[in-house]
């Protein structure tokens, strides 16, 4: 069995670093090893006895290119993982992940040593598949600090109280007190569903955009009847700077499937027209996204989306009128 470790500066940890730089570069001296560690070649070569002890053959040797390298055999070696690595591996695994051949990166850094862990037949063929495919990335995919992510998942685990700092995309940055209702990763974005204090309704945060969190001591619940899909759904759309409403001449159960939940929620004025009310932080966004619906329509309120939405239409008019050649 695997053992996964996090790695500090106890003696035991150092003897695990030891073991995962022996498995990363084959043949290091002494000189190397104590250098890294940073201790003593002596206690170096000390650290290197005690994974003997603990049955893991090390193969040593001799001479001026000499040095030591973990021997391949029926024993899987544990692997040991930084925090970085081990949560950017489950980031990894729930968003599809396109740097897993670069070294560099905790997620190919990570990949590296399951690949060394494996029987040398089977790691030649997963190396090959590694370093010979390639994968197209998701343009639209926003992959957060993995140190910012997992402060807010524990903190929805442990139900505590959070103060995210938060920059929108419109730059605006503010702090808000909040209650972690859940995590939910969609389409390559991370999201947390919460309760604002300061607004006293539900919110959904971009966690790429959160700059910073402080766990409170205080504790919190979230709703007994929480669908946190369903919920990120309806309230992507709610708390952002410009608020927005349209009427739509057609009936609500003609446009909502036209539209993308995020714009907000559609409402019936009657048989014949609805009503949009939802809320963004980029009017031009927002308005691009409004020319998928089937019904003419007028803006309500927000000066900045009017503006947005005249200067699309006429762009449209413009392409409408030039000459087919």
């Amino acid at each position: 069995m695997m053992k996964i470790v996090t790695v500090d500066d106890s003696p035991t940890s150092r003897a695990l670093r030891t073991l995962e730089l022996l498995q990363h570069e084959p043949g290091i001296t002494a000189e190397r090893l104590s250098f890294e560690l940073g201790v003593s070649d002596r206690a170096a070569r000390r650290y290197v006895a005690m994974l003997r002890e603990a049955g893991i053959r090390i193969d040593a040797t001799r001479g001026r290119y000499g040095g030591y390298t973990v021997s391949r055999g029926l024993r899987v070696p544990p692997l040991v993982f930084s925090a970085t690595e081990a949560l950017s591996l489950v980031m990894a695994v729930l968003d599809g992940h396109h740097d897993a051949s670069d070294a560099s990166n905790p997620v190919g850094s990570a990949l590296g040593k399951i690949v060394r862990a494996l029987p040398e037949r089977v790691a030649a063929q997963a190396e090959a598949v590694r370093r010979m495919t390639l994968a197209a990335p998701d343009r639209g995919a926003a992959r957060p600090d993995p140190g910012i992510a997992a402060a807010l998942v524990t903190a929805v685990a442990d139900h505590r109280v959070v103060v995210l700092s938060y920059r929108s995309e419109a730059g605006r940055e503010w702090t808000a007190e909040v209650e972690p209702w859940a995590v939910v990763v969609r389409h390559g974005r991370w999201y947390l569903l919460c309760h604002s204090r300061p607004a006293s309704a539900a919110r959904t945060y971009r966690i790429d955009r959160v700059t910073a969190v402080q766990t409170q001591d205080e504790r919190c619940d979230p709703p007994d009847d929480l669908d946190p899909v369903d919920a990120l759904e309806t309230n992507l759309g709610s708390g952002w700077e410009h608020t927005t409403e349209l009427v739509v001449e057609a009936p609500a159960d003609r446009v909502a499937p036209c539209l993308p939940r995020t714009l907000g929620r559609v409402e019936a004025i009657d048989d014949r027209t609805c009503r949009l009310v939802g809320s963004t932080s980029n009017p031009v966004w927002y308005a691009e996204q409004l020319a998928t619906l089937p019904a003419p329509f007028r803006v309500v309120g927000d000066d900045d989306l009017r503006r947005a939405v005249a200067e699309i239409g006429a762009r449209f008019a413009a392409a409408a009128a030039s000459e087919v050649r």
